[in-house]
C-alpha cells in the first residue's frame, strides 16, 4: 500500500507487509514532495549556483527551501491549498501551484507502485488528505493505468473508502492523531526512563 499523507507538510510512504520499504523524505523533511512552504526534491546543483549568482549563504538557503519555497514560493501568494483553490480560477499562479502538488503526489505514488511491484490501497491522510476532496479527485484522475477508480459521492462526502466499486485498489480516508501518538511515545520513552528515586539510588 501506499500512505499519502498530505498537509503542510507532506509525505509518501510505500508499505509491503505491514513495513515501509521506502518514504519520500530524506535527509531532512524539506526533500520529497513539493509542500506548503518547503520545496521538496531540487537538482544539488542549485545550491552553488545560487551562492554564485545570488550570494545565498548556506543558512539562506536552508531558510529558503523550508520556509519560503513550496506552494507559497511558486504561487507568490499563499501556501494553503485552501487558499489557492478558492484563487485558482482567476490567479494563474494559484493554479499553477496546485497543478503543481497533484502531479507530484501522482509521480510519487506511480513511482512506489512500480517498487512495490503493484498496489492493493491507497490512504490519505493529513489535513489536506482528509479534507480536500478536490485534491484527492485530481490525484486518483492520473492513477486509471493501476486500475484505480474513484467513487465521486463518496469522495464528496468524505467517506472512509472512496474507491469505485469496479475500483482494482482500496482508495481509502484515515483519520490522523499525530498529537495521541506523539503522546503514547513519550509515555513509553519516559517509562523506560529511571526516575529521580532511581537515579539518587545508584551508588
Amino acid at each position: 500500500m501506499i500512505l499519502a499523507h498530505l498537509g503542510n507538510g507532506a509525505s509518501l510512504a510505500a508499505v509491503r507487509a505491514g513495513a515501509p520499504v521506502d518514504t519520500s523524505m530524506a535527509f531532512t523533511p524539506a526533500a520529497g514532495l513539493v509542500m506548503s512552504t518547503r520545496a521538496g526534491d531540487l537538482d544539488p546543483g542549485l545550491v552553488a549556483y545560487l551562492a554564485r549568482t545570488e550570494g545565498l549563504t548556506p543558512e539562506g538557503f536552508h531558510e529558503m527551501v523550508n520556509a519560503r519555497a513550496g506552494l507559497l514560493g511558486v504561487s507568490e501568494t499563499s501556501g494553503d491549498i485552501r487558499d489557492l483553490l478558492a484563487r485558482e480560477a482567476t490567479d494563474v499562479r494559484a493554479a499553477e501551484a496546485v497543478a503543481l502538488f497533484c502531479y507530484q503526489i501522482r509521480k510519487w505514488i506511480g513511482g512506489f507502485a512500480a517498487a512495490l511491484g503493484g498496489l492493493d490501497a491507497l490512504v490519505f491522510a493529513g489535513g489536506i488528505g482528509e479534507n480536500a476532496p478536490v485534491i484527492r479527485a485530481r490525484v486518483c484522475d492520473g492513477l486509471g493505468f493501476l486500475g484505480l477508480t474513484l467513487d465521486r459521492a463518496r469522495n464528496e462526502a468524505g467517506d472512509s473508502v472512496i474507491g469505485g466499486d469496479d475500483s482494482r485498489v482500496a482508495v481509502c480516508v484515515i483519520r490522523t492523531d499525530e498529537e495521541s501518538e506523539i503522546a503514547d511515545a513519550m509515555c513509553r520513552l519516559l517509562a523506560l526512563a529511571p526516575g529521580p528515586a532511581a537515579r539518587e539510588a545508584r551508588p
